[in-house]
């Protein structure tokens, strides 16, 4: 393994991890400070995990090897992720009045779920003009 294999690596699977982690613990400091009620904690986390993952996959499909974590990282991403996020949204749909905070959770979650959909249509509409090769 070479010098940049090693810094491609720590790249992707630390150094992005550890800054979507920081980066949502700064977010909660400052709901904290700005006196945030019913802050959505628990949902911006689970937004970050998700959007980070997505990030994770791309960048290891990218720059890294394909291996079996990543292939659990994308089969969350396609099966579960979307209906968390549409649960989430769901969720904040009369709550995202409430701050500016509470309105990026409605949309990041509304906009992931509807993304998603619109994916498996345009993968479903591809395999079906190519003929024989469906995956169904």
């Amino acid at each position: 393994m070479t010098i940049t294999e090693i810094g491609i690596g720590l790249t992707i699977y630390l150094i992005i991890p550890l800054s979507g982690l920081f980066g949502f613990l700064l977010l909660r400091i400052r709901m904290k400070k700005e006196n945030v009620q019913n802050r959505p904690d628990i949902e911006l986390f689970i937004i970050f995990a998700t959007y980070g993952g997505l990030i994770l996959v791309v960048l290891t499909e990218l720059f890294w090897s394909w291996s079996g974590m990543a292939s659990l990282g994308t089969f969350y991403l396609l099966s579960g992720a979307p209906i968390v996020m549409g649960i989430i949204a769901y969720r904040h749909r009369h709550t995202k009045n409430t701050s500016k905070y509470h309105l990026c959770t409605y949309i990041l979650g509304l906009s992931y779920c509807i993304l998603s959909i619109i994916a498996y249509v345009i993968i479903l509409v591809t395999f079906y003009f190519m003929g024989d090769k469906s995956p169904l």
